[in-house]
């Protein structure tokens, strides 16, 4: 009786959610390298994405673990890896050994070299930052805001608000 119930109530869910939230975003995210991943890059995540050595999708929303991770959209969440791509906007914590946004970046940046062509709001932790614009605080040996910055260079800090 359990399981006809568990069967009826799923075959009433599919009829009354449109079959475009089921095709669009994917829960979870397996790659060893792009293309060789469960789905295609152009396809977004909202999960867990797990980039064993390179991994490559549209949208990113949770956690995004991996080798190098690429987000040609947006990202939100935690992106933890050892060199991170993000083409699209940026909010929560990216964080590796090398990290490289566009676009809208809020959150913290962490790592040896964060470089952001767009506007970061929020932190950037590291040897090397570089912000196109800021309001936030840089913290590092080598800290460039290229518009708007207290000052252009600026060693241990630079700010913007």
């Amino acid at each position: 009786m359990k399981i006809f119930i568990v069967i009826l109530g799923t075959l009433f869910l599919m009829f009354i959610i449109p079959k475009e939230t089921f095709s669009q975003d994917k829960p979870v995210q397996l790659a060893l390298f792009n293309p060789v991943q469960i789905f295609p890059e152009n396809k977004s995540i909202t999960g867990l994405r797990i980039s064993i050595l390179y991994g490559k999708n549209r949208n990113v929303s949770g956690p995004d673990w991996g080798l190098v991770n690429s987000t040609t959209g947006k990202q939100v969440g935690l992106q933890y890896g050892f060199v991170n791509f993000v083409d699209g906007g940026f909010l929560g914590l990216e964080a590796g050994f090398v990290n490289v946004t566009d676009s809208q970046f809020e959150g913290l940046q962490w790592g040896f070299v964060n470089y952001h062509k767009g506007k970061v709001s929020g932190l950037q932790l590291g040897f090397v930052n570089y912000a196109g614009s800021m309001k936030g605080i840089q913290i590092g040996l080598i800290n460039i805001i290229d518009k708007g910055g207290m000052f252009p260079f600026f060693p241990i800090v630079n700010w913007s608000f």
